[in-house]
């Protein structure tokens, strides 16, 4: 998908929003709402979306949409710090297709890296199918980032 379209209710980020489908919630405020990712690249991979945009990528959403979703991403970064130790947090937002977009809904990802668990750049491989995380073992997580917050 290039730049250019529009906004489809169906993507999955929109069916989050709705209650459609289920995720592992670490952080919402009336704007934006951050959750742990399905397909992690590493432990506490999070996401974080606007409520209220219907962007499907930064040349598209609203400057205040984007400040909100921009404060939470560095407040899910500090908890994610907190929580897990890091010794490093990748934030990335991809934009099309050939940037490794797959979901077209702005959103931002938050991915903690340790020196022992290198990857082949900084941004691991956004977009690609990785291993999905056990649902138990996300729940237990998303409680200890909430208590970071």
């Amino acid at each position: 998908m290039s730049l250019d379209g529009s906004y489809d209710e169906a993507n999955v980020f929109a069916k989050i929003l709705r209650g459609e489908l289920p995720s592992t919630r670490i952080y919402e405020d009336d704007k934006t709402l951050a959750f742990l990712d399905l397909f992690p690249q590493s432990l506490g991979h999070s996401l974080i979306v606007s409520k209220d945009s219907k962007a499907r990528n930064i040349l598209e959403i609203e400057d205040q949409a984007l400040c909100a979703v921009i404060a939470t991403t560095k407040k899910v970064a500090a908890a994610l710090r907190k929580a897990l130790t890091p010794d490093g947090l990748v934030v990335a937002q991809a934009n099309g297709a050939p940037a490794g977009q797959t979901v077209y809904h702005l959103h931002f990802h938050v991915i903690p890296r340790w020196t022992s668990a290198p990857t082949t750049h900084a941004f691991g491989t956004l977009g690609a199918p990785g291993k999905m995380a056990d649902p138990d073992q996300q729940a237990k997580l998303a409680e200890t980032i909430r208590d970071c917050f």
